[in-house]
């Protein structure tokens, strides 16, 4: 399954783009402007299995380096501070990785 069977591929372009700039990168801005806080919780679940490359049910810091990669192959890199806010921002556990649960509550709070 790819992301541009859930969201559409002009929302994503649009996400991309603007965050081209290094530290630009708002992860609810993000996920408002491509469309996915708009999705169902199952389609939420679904992108998170998208993004949890090694299929552990995490999405860890090394994974979320390469977020914008998942939705367009072209995409930049995240800088440490982006991938750093991010994974503080919805590791509502604290310990050091996103389960599906909190991904979900991030994207669709």
């Amino acid at each position: 399954m790819s992301l541009s069977s859930i969201l559409s591929a002009d929302a994503i372009d649009s996400a991309i783009k603007d965050c081209q700039a290094p530290d630009s990168f708002c992860p609810k801005k993000f996920f408002t402007l491509c469309g996915l806080t708009k999705k169902s919780p199952a389609d939420v679940k679904k992108v998170f299995g998208i993004l949890d490359n090694d299929g552990n049910g995490f999405v860890e810091e090394e994974e979320l380096k390469f977020f914008l990669q998942k939705f367009s192959p072209g995409a930049r890199v995240l800088t440490d501070k982006e991938t750093k806010g991010f994974l503080s921002a919805a590791d509502d556990d604290s310990d050091g990785r996103i389960g599906a649960d909190e991904f979900q509550a991030m994207v669709l709070s």
